[in-house]
């Protein structure tokens, strides 16, 4: 493999050692991760060698289209990729540790290769906007003592009008260069979007857990008061027996004795 000058995060980071049981889903999601991390930094070597030529005698509008379409494409795939490891976050639960960390090493991966590539952005932006290329041109091949006076305001509206195209043509290159840089505070905030769901949701479910936490300990204490109650009904009822059967004895025994006499 040839040797090369500037590492833009090192695909084999993104390999990461899968194990245990996985969903197809899980699978394919993991695998387009690492395949748009891979593409991410082949993007850099490609914008990094153009950042070089911008300026040089190499310079031309071929390369500043190749830069265009470059950073539309590692955009599309950056907020693809974003929404490819959200969807991560949520297969995965809390008792699969090995594939949090996987998620978690993906999610660092894609972060390191999202922020060289918003640097190398403002790097190519600032250049390309010191380096303007303009289409417009204009022939000027008079000389004044061969034109007349009309002549002369004539080319000089057409000067003006070259001027005004240049300017308009200066603005729209700086508002597409402006354009291509990606918005990474927003890829992080989706990142870190799910974060506060499932915080938001650990929050419900141990509010959750309170709550019958408490009812539980309530129902606990109605049942121990129910018993007692119920115990008490009991030692009554049996005092009840005891006596009436007492009272039948006694009852007994008179008649037995009058039977006697």
């Amino acid at each position: 493999m040839s040797k090369q000058p500037y590492n833009y995060g090192a695909t084999a980071s993104t390999e990461v050692g899968f194990i245990g049981k996985r969903s197809p889903e899980f699978n394919n999601l993991c695998d387009n991760v690492v395949t748009n991390i891979y593409t991410i930094n082949s993007s850099l070597k490609t914008l990094d060698n153009a950042l070089k030529t911008i300026g040089t005698r190499k310079d031309n509008q071929g390369l500043r289209n190749t830069i265009h379409v470059t950073q539309l494409s590692t955009n599309q795939i950056a907020s693809v990729t974003s929404k490819d490891i959200h969807k991560l976050k949520q297969l995965v639960s809390k008792t699969e540790k090995q594939q949090q960390l996987q998620v978690e090493k993906l999610e660092e991966n894609f972060k390191e290769a999202i922020t060289r590539y918003y640097s190398l952005q403002k790097d190519l932006a600032n250049k390309q906007k010191s380096n303007l290329l303009v289409s417009v041109s204009i022939e000027n091949d008079y000389t004044p003592e061969e034109e007349s006076e009309q002549q002369r305001q004539a080319q000089l509206a057409r000067e003006m009008a070259f001027e005004q195209d240049m300017l308009l043509e200066r603005e729209a290159r700086i508002k597409q260069i402006e354009a291509d840089v990606l918005d990474v505070n927003e890829i992080m905030r989706e990142l870190g979007s799910l974060v506060y769901a499932q915080t938001e949701t650990i929050d419900t479910i141990e509010n959750s857990i309170d709550h019958a936490a408490g009812n539980v300990e309530e129902a606990t204490e109605q049942l121990a008061t129910a018993a007692r109650y119920q115990n008490k009904y009991r030692r009554k009822l049996l005092f009840l027996v005891l006596i009436g059967l007492l009272i039948v004895t006694i009852i007994v025994i008179i008649l037995v004795v009058q039977l006697k006499k």
